[in-house]
């Protein structure tokens, strides 16, 4: 039978005629490779061969004849065989594979086409499939400390989900992806929130800050109790604190109080009526536990040859000084070299009520400077010996050093990577507080990095900053911009592991 555009037309069984003009092979087989097509040629040749003296052997016997050959190379027969198989169910692929006689398995021509383009690891066809709520089951074994999708786990301030990185897939660069810890900061005169999560061994990246000037000691120095204005601007505060974090999944949390709550006899009324209007539980921490977080919160700036180090944090309403004194054996916690600790009740909102924030001259100045010295002389701790000048340092966390740093630098608006862990020397410090000292009400608040908000009680942190700095002289001073909220979220990770964990996953990848 003759077919306008391919010549023979196939037979009853299937099998191309072989008698075509061009000599070549069908290609309506096309992707068997010495299989059907073969044999069908072959077959038709002996069914076409009655015109060279042999008898045509009928289509039926033919068929049998190419079964019976099928199952012997089926059997192993020496030759070009074909084997059609599915892969295995652990290596998930579904791609079909030829067998050729030297007992090598490769792809077929229709899973080359198929897959063409598309080949992982020793051409392999890449298996996609679509993101589910649950993690695929790996494909193959995965290398030894290779990450698979963490799995997702929600709950009440517990989550421990993988957040999808930018190209839509998740991420596994740390073993706890999602896992956001919160610390909330209400002190005298801020009220700061920071949302982090943890990235390498005694870091974190802040996912979400809040930061607001409240004033909540104003006017408790002479009263003893938190003003209702004073009242308000905290809860407006803590209400946008509190919808941060309900927005939010949070594995854990810890949302502190200190020296204005800790003071004011109605500090307690207070704090229920932040329960009431914010959903936010405080708790009132004490002055130890004040120092040590600021230390937690610093202890990465302090560098390996270092070996003492006083450190400050000059609040609102107190100020906590830390004697840290490191041996040869160093903790990771910094916060367990302490050997000696107090908590001045003096902080720059209390000394400026007292003596004058706005106006300030040099007598003021000097008076509030010995009023704090009055109260360091009261502190019990032995002099720190010196052998050099590495050896021995300042850490200052507060407000007031920042604002020195910020002016150092001359820096047209505030910015923490250029302050944070910035070394001012002594005369440096010197400079600037004869500076400042120097400025009026109204120069101080438009430079831009102390603002009208500061610009009363800048110099009161200076006074007290002037008068540590005579009980313990130092060639230097680092400035830290970082305080309480840091120690916490420090601290809350450090007791979970997380940090631990990660340092495991990144053994295990090196291997």
């Amino acid at each position: 039978m003759e077919d306008p555009e391919r010549g023979q037309r196939p037979q009853g069984n299937g099998a191309p005629a072989a008698g075509r003009r061009d000599g070549k092979k069908s290609r309506r087989r096309k992707g068997k490779r010495g299989g059907q097509s073969r044999n069908a040629n072959q077959s038709a040749q002996h069914v076409l061969s009655g015109d060279a003296g042999e008898a045509a052997r009928p289509i039926e016997a033919d068929n049998v004849a190419r079964k019976r050959k099928r199952r012997r190379r089926g059997a192993g027969a020496p030759g070009e065989a074909v084997q059609q198989h599915q892969a295995s169910n652990e290596n998930a692929l579904s791609a079909t594979h030829a067998v050729r006689g030297d007992g090598e398995s490769v792809p077929s021509r229709r899973n080359r086409r198929k897959h063409r383009g598309k080949r992982g690891l020793q051409g392999r066809p890449l298996v996609h499939e679509k993101p589910t709520g649950r993690p695929a089951q790996p494909q193959q074994p995965a290398p030894a400390g290779r990450a698979g999708a963490a799995e997702l786990r929600t709950g009440q301030n517990d989550n421990r989900g993988a957040r999808p990185s930018e190209g839509g897939q998740r991420s596994h660069e740390y073993p706890w992806p999602d896992e956001l810890y919160a610390a909330l900061d209400l002190g005298t005169n801020n009220c700061r929130l920071l949302i982090a999560q943890p990235t390498r061994p005694g870091q974190f990246r802040v996912v979400d800050a809040f930061s607001r000037i409240v004033r909540l000691g104003e006017g408790l120095a002479a009263s003893g109790r938190l003003s209702d204005d004073a009242m308000d601007r905290a809860v407006d505060a803590l209400r946008v604190c509190a919808s941060k974090l309900k927005s939010r999944e949070i594995r854990r949390m810890r949302l502190i109080a200190t020296e204005a709550c800790r003071q004011a006899s109605n500090g307690a009324v207070f704090l229920e009526r932040v329960i009431a209007e914010t959903g936010l539980e405080l708790e009132i921490i004490d002055r130890e536990t004040e120092a040590r977080l600021a230390v937690s919160g610093c202890s990465s700036l302090v560098g390996r040859e270092t070996r003492s180090v006083v450190l400050f944090d000059i609040g609102g309403g107190s100020s906590e000084i830390a004697v840290i004194r490191i041996g040869d054996n160093r903790f990771n916690r910094l916060a367990n070299h302490i050997t000696h600790w107090t908590s001045l009740p003096v902080g720059v909102v209390t000394l400026s009520e007292r003596h004058g924030g706005r106006d300030v001259t040099p007598d003021v100045f000097e008076g509030m400077v010995v009023e704090v010295a009055g109260m360091l002389d009261n502190f019990d701790c032995p002099a720190i010996d010196i052998g050099h000048a590495d050896d021995f340092h300042l850490i200052g966390t507060s407000g007031t050093v920042t604002t020195l740093a910020g002016v150092h630098l001359d820096l047209p608006r505030y910015d923490r990577r250029k302050v944070d862990g910035i070394w001012l020397s002594d005369d440096e410090v010197s400079a600037m507080q004869a500076k400042l000292l120097s400025w009026d009400f109204a120069s101080r608040a438009a430079n831009p990095c102390i603002g009208p908000d500061r610009a009363d009680l800048v110099l009161a942190g200076c006074a007290i900053l002037e008068a540590i700095r005579r009980r313990w002289p130092s060639p230097r001073m680092r400035v830290a911009d970082r305080g309480l909220r840091e120690g916490l979220l420090t601290d809350m990770m450090a007791d979970d592991g997380v940090w631990r964990r990660h340092r495991n996953r990144r053994g295990q990848r090196g291997k």
